[in-house]
Protein backbone atom coordinates (compact mmCIF):
# COMPACT_ATOMS: atom_id res chain seq x y z
CA UNK A 1 0.00 0.00 0.00
CA UNK A 2 1.05 3.60 -0.19
CA UNK A 3 2.34 5.88 2.56
CA UNK A 4 -0.21 7.91 4.26
CA UNK A 5 0.36 11.75 4.59
CA UNK A 6 -2.14 14.13 6.59
CA UNK A 7 -0.88 17.32 4.54
CA UNK A 8 -1.11 15.61 1.45
CA UNK A 9 -4.45 13.54 2.01
CA UNK A 10 -7.57 14.48 3.18
CA UNK A 11 -9.36 17.43 1.43
CA UNK A 12 -13.09 17.95 2.03
CA UNK A 13 -15.14 19.07 -0.99
CA UNK A 14 -18.51 20.92 -0.68
CA UNK A 15 -19.39 19.38 2.52
CA UNK A 16 -19.15 16.07 1.10
CA UNK A 17 -18.81 13.83 3.81
CA UNK A 18 -16.32 11.55 1.52
CA UNK A 19 -12.46 12.44 1.19
CA UNK A 20 -10.00 10.84 -1.49
CA UNK A 21 -6.56 9.59 0.06
CA UNK A 22 -3.28 10.07 -2.95
CA UNK A 23 -0.53 7.37 -2.64
CA UNK A 24 2.83 7.75 -3.59
CA UNK A 25 4.57 4.86 -5.69
CA UNK A 26 7.87 3.58 -4.21
CA UNK A 27 10.34 4.61 -6.19
CA UNK A 28 12.88 1.75 -5.49
CA UNK A 29 10.48 -1.30 -6.77
CA UNK A 30 10.34 0.90 -10.13
CA UNK A 31 14.15 0.48 -10.92
CA UNK A 32 14.05 -2.86 -9.59
CA UNK A 33 11.34 -4.04 -11.79
CA UNK A 34 13.47 -2.04 -14.70
CA UNK A 35 16.70 -4.16 -13.96
CA UNK A 36 15.03 -7.02 -14.19
CA UNK A 37 13.38 -6.58 -17.66
CA UNK A 38 16.61 -5.43 -18.89
CA UNK A 39 17.88 -8.76 -17.73
CA UNK A 40 15.56 -10.54 -19.40
CA UNK A 41 16.05 -8.52 -22.53
CA UNK A 42 20.17 -9.47 -22.26
CA UNK A 43 18.91 -13.09 -21.86
CA UNK A 44 16.78 -13.12 -24.79
CA UNK A 45 19.03 -11.53 -26.95
CA UNK A 46 22.27 -13.45 -26.60
CA UNK A 47 19.55 -17.11 -26.98
CA UNK A 48 18.16 -15.57 -29.82
CA UNK A 49 22.25 -14.80 -31.11
CA UNK A 50 23.17 -18.32 -30.38
CA UNK A 51 20.61 -19.76 -32.30
CA UNK A 52 21.02 -17.58 -35.34
CA UNK A 53 25.14 -18.44 -35.20
CA UNK A 54 24.27 -22.21 -34.76
CA UNK A 55 21.94 -22.52 -38.02
CA UNK A 56 24.55 -20.23 -40.16
CA UNK A 57 27.61 -22.53 -39.20
CA UNK A 58 25.25 -25.64 -39.57
CA UNK A 59 23.90 -23.97 -43.21
CA UNK A 60 27.59 -23.43 -44.64
CA UNK A 61 29.72 -26.30 -42.96
CA UNK A 62 26.92 -29.24 -42.66
CA UNK A 63 27.76 -32.77 -41.07
CA UNK A 64 29.79 -35.26 -43.25
CA UNK A 65 30.96 -32.29 -45.63
CA UNK A 66 34.60 -33.21 -46.74
CA UNK A 67 37.02 -30.81 -45.49
CA UNK A 68 40.19 -33.17 -46.44
CA UNK A 69 41.80 -30.46 -48.27
CA UNK A 70 41.75 -28.37 -45.13
CA UNK A 71 44.24 -28.48 -42.73
CA UNK A 72 42.65 -31.05 -39.79
CA UNK A 73 43.47 -29.78 -35.78
CA UNK A 74 42.30 -31.21 -32.66
CA UNK A 75 41.99 -29.10 -29.35
CA UNK A 76 43.21 -29.85 -25.88
CA UNK A 77 43.10 -28.41 -22.60
CA UNK A 78 46.24 -27.11 -20.76
CA UNK A 79 46.25 -25.94 -17.10
CA UNK A 80 43.98 -22.65 -17.35
CA UNK A 81 41.84 -24.69 -19.00
CA UNK A 82 42.30 -22.54 -22.08
CA UNK A 83 41.60 -24.28 -25.47
CA UNK A 84 44.83 -24.59 -27.53
CA UNK A 85 45.19 -25.76 -31.10
CA UNK A 86 47.20 -28.49 -31.99
CA UNK A 87 47.96 -28.57 -36.36
CA UNK A 88 48.58 -31.83 -37.69
CA UNK A 89 51.26 -32.91 -40.07
CA UNK A 90 51.72 -31.39 -43.51
CA UNK A 91 52.95 -32.62 -46.38
CA UNK A 92 56.32 -32.16 -45.73
CA UNK A 93 56.18 -33.68 -42.13
CA UNK A 94 54.64 -36.73 -43.43
CA UNK A 95 57.15 -36.84 -46.87
CA UNK A 96 59.90 -36.71 -43.88
CA UNK A 97 58.86 -39.46 -42.06
CA UNK A 98 58.00 -41.88 -44.81
CA UNK A 99 60.89 -41.17 -47.19
CA UNK A 100 64.11 -39.79 -44.44
CA UNK A 101 64.57 -43.47 -43.37
CA UNK A 102 65.07 -44.70 -46.64
CA UNK A 103 67.86 -42.19 -46.90
CA UNK A 104 71.38 -42.62 -46.36
CA UNK A 105 74.51 -41.49 -45.55
CA UNK A 106 77.55 -42.45 -47.55
CA UNK A 107 81.32 -41.92 -46.98
CA UNK A 108 83.74 -42.33 -49.80
CA UNK A 109 87.15 -43.48 -48.69
CA UNK A 110 90.37 -44.12 -50.00
CA UNK A 111 93.83 -45.82 -49.42
CA UNK A 112 95.89 -42.54 -48.04
CA UNK A 113 99.98 -42.41 -46.70
CA UNK A 114 98.12 -42.82 -43.64
CA UNK A 115 95.82 -45.68 -43.94
CA UNK A 116 92.18 -44.81 -45.24
CA UNK A 117 91.23 -41.33 -46.31
CA UNK A 118 87.58 -40.24 -46.35
CA UNK A 119 87.77 -38.09 -49.62
CA UNK A 120 83.67 -37.00 -49.17
CA UNK A 121 80.74 -37.64 -48.29
CA UNK A 122 77.23 -37.99 -50.46
CA UNK A 123 73.68 -39.59 -50.28
CA UNK A 124 71.91 -42.59 -51.63
CA UNK A 125 68.33 -43.80 -51.27
CA UNK A 126 67.30 -47.78 -49.95
CA UNK A 127 65.56 -49.15 -53.46
CA UNK A 128 64.83 -52.69 -52.33
CA UNK A 129 64.59 -53.84 -48.99
CA UNK A 130 67.57 -56.47 -49.82
CA UNK A 131 70.56 -53.31 -49.12
CA UNK A 132 70.75 -52.18 -52.28
CA UNK A 133 71.38 -48.17 -52.53
CA UNK A 134 71.27 -45.91 -55.68
CA UNK A 135 73.65 -42.98 -55.33
CA UNK A 136 75.65 -40.60 -57.98
CA UNK A 137 78.38 -41.86 -59.30
CA UNK A 138 80.49 -38.94 -58.52
CA UNK A 139 80.07 -39.88 -54.86
CA UNK A 140 81.35 -43.27 -55.08
CA UNK A 141 84.14 -42.72 -57.49
CA UNK A 142 87.81 -44.00 -56.88
CA UNK A 143 86.13 -45.54 -53.65
CA UNK A 144 88.67 -48.37 -52.08
CA UNK A 145 86.20 -47.99 -48.97
CA UNK A 146 82.60 -47.24 -48.47
CA UNK A 147 80.66 -46.61 -45.13
CA UNK A 148 77.14 -46.20 -45.59
CA UNK A 149 74.73 -44.45 -42.59
CA UNK A 150 71.44 -45.65 -42.03
CA UNK A 151 69.19 -43.45 -39.97
CA UNK A 152 69.32 -45.20 -36.76
CA UNK A 153 72.36 -44.31 -36.80
CA UNK A 154 74.14 -48.05 -37.81
CA UNK A 155 77.08 -48.28 -40.07
CA UNK A 156 77.57 -50.97 -42.74
CA UNK A 157 80.22 -51.10 -45.04
CA UNK A 158 79.11 -51.00 -48.71
CA UNK A 159 80.27 -52.71 -52.00
CA UNK A 160 79.46 -51.25 -55.53
CA UNK A 161 77.44 -53.28 -58.06
CA UNK A 162 77.46 -51.07 -60.43
CA UNK A 163 77.98 -47.77 -61.60
CA UNK A 164 77.63 -45.47 -64.86
CA UNK A 165 79.49 -42.19 -65.48
CA UNK A 166 77.17 -41.61 -68.50
CA UNK A 167 74.25 -40.76 -66.30
CA UNK A 168 76.46 -40.24 -62.92
CA UNK A 169 74.02 -43.12 -61.55
CA UNK A 170 75.51 -45.79 -59.12
CA UNK A 171 74.31 -48.81 -57.42
CA UNK A 172 76.00 -50.10 -54.39
CA UNK A 173 74.69 -52.38 -51.68
CA UNK A 174 75.08 -52.87 -47.79
CA UNK A 175 74.29 -56.60 -46.00
CA UNK A 176 71.22 -56.13 -44.14
CA UNK A 177 67.48 -56.91 -44.71
CA UNK A 178 63.92 -55.73 -44.34
CA UNK A 179 65.41 -52.22 -44.66
CA UNK A 180 62.72 -48.91 -45.31
CA UNK A 181 62.16 -48.57 -48.91
CA UNK A 182 61.47 -45.41 -51.31
CA UNK A 183 58.88 -45.14 -53.50
CA UNK A 184 59.60 -44.72 -57.39
CA UNK A 185 57.20 -42.30 -58.73
CA UNK A 186 56.71 -41.07 -62.38
CA UNK A 187 58.48 -37.92 -63.10
CA UNK A 188 56.52 -37.26 -66.25
CA UNK A 189 53.19 -36.44 -64.06
CA UNK A 190 55.71 -33.48 -62.29
CA UNK A 191 54.47 -29.89 -62.89
CA UNK A 192 56.30 -26.63 -62.85
CA UNK A 193 54.98 -25.23 -59.32
CA UNK A 194 54.38 -28.22 -57.42
CA UNK A 195 55.87 -29.10 -53.85
CA UNK A 196 59.60 -30.16 -54.10
CA UNK A 197 61.46 -32.08 -50.73
CA UNK A 198 65.20 -32.90 -50.89
CA UNK A 199 66.06 -35.17 -48.04
CA UNK A 200 69.51 -35.74 -47.97
CA UNK A 201 73.08 -35.12 -46.45
CA UNK A 202 74.28 -31.63 -47.20
CA UNK A 203 78.29 -30.67 -45.63
CA UNK A 204 78.38 -34.15 -44.44
CA UNK A 205 77.40 -36.65 -41.61
CA UNK A 206 76.90 -33.79 -38.70
CA UNK A 207 73.94 -32.49 -41.19
CA UNK A 208 72.46 -36.40 -42.20
CA UNK A 209 68.57 -36.87 -42.66
CA UNK A 210 68.18 -33.05 -43.73
CA UNK A 211 64.98 -31.78 -45.28
CA UNK A 212 64.40 -28.85 -47.65
CA UNK A 213 61.39 -27.73 -49.41
CA UNK A 214 60.68 -25.58 -52.36
CA UNK A 215 58.87 -26.17 -55.74
CA UNK A 216 59.97 -27.39 -59.27
CA UNK A 217 61.31 -24.68 -61.22
CA UNK A 218 61.66 -26.54 -64.53
CA UNK A 219 61.31 -29.34 -66.36
CA UNK A 220 63.34 -31.51 -68.93
CA UNK A 221 66.83 -29.14 -68.92
CA UNK A 222 69.50 -30.65 -70.43
CA UNK A 223 72.69 -30.58 -68.61
CA UNK A 224 76.14 -31.62 -70.62
CA UNK A 225 78.85 -33.25 -69.01
CA UNK A 226 81.51 -34.28 -71.03
CA UNK A 227 79.76 -36.95 -72.95
CA UNK A 228 77.02 -36.82 -70.77
CA UNK A 229 73.86 -35.64 -71.04
CA UNK A 230 71.43 -35.44 -68.12
CA UNK A 231 67.62 -34.49 -68.36
CA UNK A 232 67.30 -33.09 -65.21
CA UNK A 233 64.38 -31.39 -63.00
CA UNK A 234 65.23 -27.91 -61.73
CA UNK A 235 64.08 -26.80 -58.18
CA UNK A 236 65.04 -24.23 -55.46
CA UNK A 237 64.81 -26.31 -52.94
CA UNK A 238 68.37 -26.05 -51.16
CA UNK A 239 70.55 -28.78 -52.55
CA UNK A 240 74.26 -27.99 -51.38
CA UNK A 241 77.48 -30.82 -51.29
CA UNK A 242 76.27 -34.15 -50.11
CA UNK A 243 72.58 -33.89 -50.47
CA UNK A 244 74.39 -35.56 -54.03
CA UNK A 245 72.25 -38.97 -54.33
CA UNK A 246 69.57 -37.98 -52.28
CA UNK A 247 65.54 -37.97 -52.99
CA UNK A 248 63.89 -35.16 -54.43
CA UNK A 249 60.32 -36.28 -53.77
CA UNK A 250 56.96 -35.18 -54.57
CA UNK A 251 54.21 -34.04 -51.68
CA UNK A 252 52.90 -37.93 -51.95
CA UNK A 253 56.23 -38.84 -50.86
CA UNK A 254 57.33 -40.76 -53.97
CA UNK A 255 60.70 -39.87 -55.37
CA UNK A 256 60.71 -38.12 -58.39
CA UNK A 257 64.24 -37.10 -58.96
CA UNK A 258 67.51 -37.89 -57.66
CA UNK A 259 70.06 -35.06 -56.50
CA UNK A 260 72.72 -34.32 -58.46
CA UNK A 261 73.91 -30.75 -58.88
CA UNK A 262 74.05 -27.24 -57.95
CA UNK A 263 74.60 -24.93 -60.15
CA UNK A 264 75.76 -20.87 -59.92
CA UNK A 265 78.15 -21.24 -56.38
CA UNK A 266 80.46 -19.40 -59.05
CA UNK A 267 78.55 -16.73 -60.12
CA UNK A 268 76.67 -16.08 -56.42
CA UNK A 269 73.41 -17.68 -57.55
CA UNK A 270 71.27 -19.56 -55.47
CA UNK A 271 68.24 -21.74 -55.65
CA UNK A 272 69.38 -23.71 -59.00
CA UNK A 273 69.60 -27.54 -57.99
CA UNK A 274 69.04 -30.28 -60.19
CA UNK A 275 67.85 -33.99 -59.89
CA UNK A 276 68.14 -36.52 -62.51
CA UNK A 277 64.26 -36.99 -63.19
CA UNK A 278 63.27 -40.71 -62.20
CA UNK A 279 61.58 -41.87 -65.19
CA UNK A 280 65.07 -41.51 -66.68
CA UNK A 281 66.90 -43.25 -63.82
CA UNK A 282 64.55 -46.08 -63.40
CA UNK A 283 65.88 -48.23 -66.58
CA UNK A 284 69.67 -47.35 -65.41
CA UNK A 285 69.20 -48.37 -61.88
CA UNK A 286 67.74 -51.81 -63.07
CA UNK A 287 70.56 -52.59 -65.11
CA UNK A 288 73.14 -51.52 -62.88
CA UNK A 289 71.54 -53.91 -60.26
CA UNK A 290 71.07 -57.08 -62.44
CA UNK A 291 73.73 -56.63 -64.72
CA UNK A 292 76.24 -54.13 -63.18
CA UNK A 293 76.57 -51.91 -66.10
CA UNK A 294 74.38 -50.50 -68.49
CA UNK A 295 74.00 -51.63 -72.27
CA UNK A 296 73.48 -48.73 -74.81
CA UNK A 297 73.52 -48.10 -78.07
CA UNK A 298 75.62 -46.83 -80.43
CA UNK A 299 75.99 -45.32 -84.07
CA UNK A 300 79.35 -46.50 -84.65
CA UNK A 301 81.26 -43.33 -85.54
CA UNK A 302 83.94 -41.70 -83.95
CA UNK A 303 83.84 -37.47 -84.44
CA UNK A 304 82.19 -34.17 -82.90
CA UNK A 305 80.23 -31.04 -83.28
CA UNK A 306 80.72 -29.01 -86.66
CA UNK A 307 81.72 -25.34 -87.16
CA UNK A 308 78.87 -24.12 -89.15
CA UNK A 309 81.30 -21.28 -90.45
CA UNK A 310 83.77 -23.85 -92.21
CA UNK A 311 80.95 -25.84 -93.13
CA UNK A 312 79.28 -23.05 -95.33
CA UNK A 313 76.32 -22.95 -92.40
CA UNK A 314 75.62 -26.42 -92.08
CA UNK A 315 75.35 -27.88 -88.60
CA UNK A 316 75.56 -31.31 -87.52
CA UNK A 317 78.04 -34.17 -86.37
CA UNK A 318 81.47 -34.76 -88.01
CA UNK A 319 82.02 -38.05 -88.63
CA UNK A 320 85.82 -38.50 -88.61
CA UNK A 321 85.85 -42.59 -88.50
CA UNK A 322 83.83 -45.47 -88.44
CA UNK A 323 84.09 -48.10 -86.29
CA UNK A 324 84.76 -51.39 -87.96
CA UNK A 325 81.46 -53.24 -88.74
CA UNK A 326 79.43 -50.90 -86.58
CA UNK A 327 75.80 -49.95 -87.64
CA UNK A 328 77.01 -46.30 -89.54
CA UNK A 329 79.86 -48.33 -91.56
CA UNK A 330 77.13 -51.16 -92.65
CA UNK A 331 74.58 -48.80 -93.42
CA UNK A 332 76.93 -46.89 -96.01
CA UNK A 333 77.57 -43.47 -94.15
CA UNK A 334 81.20 -42.67 -94.82
CA UNK A 335 84.31 -40.70 -93.27
CA UNK A 336 83.81 -37.08 -93.99
CA UNK A 337 80.10 -37.28 -93.77
CA UNK A 338 78.30 -34.87 -91.65
CA UNK A 339 74.84 -36.13 -89.85
CA UNK A 340 72.70 -33.15 -90.23
CA UNK A 341 69.34 -35.61 -88.95
CA UNK A 342 68.56 -38.50 -86.39
CA UNK A 343 65.36 -40.38 -85.91
CA UNK A 344 63.74 -37.63 -87.94
CA UNK A 345 65.11 -34.98 -85.10
CA UNK A 346 67.64 -32.26 -86.32
CA UNK A 347 70.85 -32.62 -84.42
CA UNK A 348 73.19 -29.71 -83.94
CA UNK A 349 75.98 -31.03 -82.07
CA UNK A 350 77.36 -34.13 -80.34
CA UNK A 351 74.73 -33.56 -77.12
CA UNK A 352 71.93 -33.68 -79.66
CA UNK A 353 72.97 -37.07 -81.06
CA UNK A 354 73.61 -38.39 -77.41
CA UNK A 355 70.07 -37.29 -76.26
CA UNK A 356 68.05 -39.02 -79.53
CA UNK A 357 70.19 -41.78 -79.01
CA UNK A 358 69.53 -42.28 -74.70
CA UNK A 359 65.97 -42.66 -75.71
CA UNK A 360 66.73 -46.08 -77.65
CA UNK A 361 67.61 -49.88 -77.45
CA UNK A 362 70.26 -51.97 -78.91
CA UNK A 363 68.56 -53.62 -82.43
CA UNK A 364 66.63 -50.15 -82.96
CA UNK A 365 66.75 -49.12 -86.67
CA UNK A 366 66.58 -45.07 -86.83
CA UNK A 367 66.41 -43.18 -90.32
CA UNK A 368 69.50 -40.92 -90.69
CA UNK A 369 70.48 -38.16 -92.48
CA UNK A 370 73.86 -37.03 -93.53
CA UNK A 371 75.40 -33.93 -95.62
CA UNK A 372 78.04 -35.36 -98.48
CA UNK A 373 79.72 -32.87 -100.92
CA UNK A 374 76.37 -30.53 -101.07
CA UNK A 375 74.00 -33.29 -101.00
CA UNK A 376 71.75 -34.81 -98.61
CA UNK A 377 71.97 -38.61 -98.12
CA UNK A 378 69.24 -41.02 -96.35
CA UNK A 379 70.40 -43.94 -94.63
CA UNK A 380 68.73 -46.81 -92.40
CA UNK A 381 71.13 -47.54 -88.63
CA UNK A 382 70.75 -50.25 -87.13
CA UNK A 383 72.11 -49.60 -83.13
CA UNK A 384 74.90 -51.82 -82.01
CA UNK A 385 76.22 -51.95 -78.25
CA UNK A 386 78.70 -50.31 -77.17
CA UNK A 387 82.03 -51.46 -76.35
Amino acid sequence: MGEYRENDSAQMNNGDSNYHIKFRKNKKSNILKRIVYFIIFVLIAMTSGAVTANYVVQSKYPQGTDNSKKTPVKSINNSNNATTQIIKENAINKVAETVGPAVVAISNRAEGFFGDVKQGTGSGIIFNEEGYIVTNNHVIEDATKLTVKLSSGKELEAKVIGKDPKSDLAVIKINSKNLPVAKFGDSSKVKVGDLAIAIGNPLGEEFAGSVTAGIISALNRKIVSGESVYKVLQTDAAINPGNSGGALCNENGEVVGINSLKLGAQVNAEGMGFAIAINEAKEIIEQLKNKGKVIRPVVGIYGGTVNPQATGGVEGVYVSKLVPNGGAEKAGIQPGDIMVEFDNKKIRNFSDLSSILFEHKVGDVVSCKVWRNGNTEKYKVRLSQAE
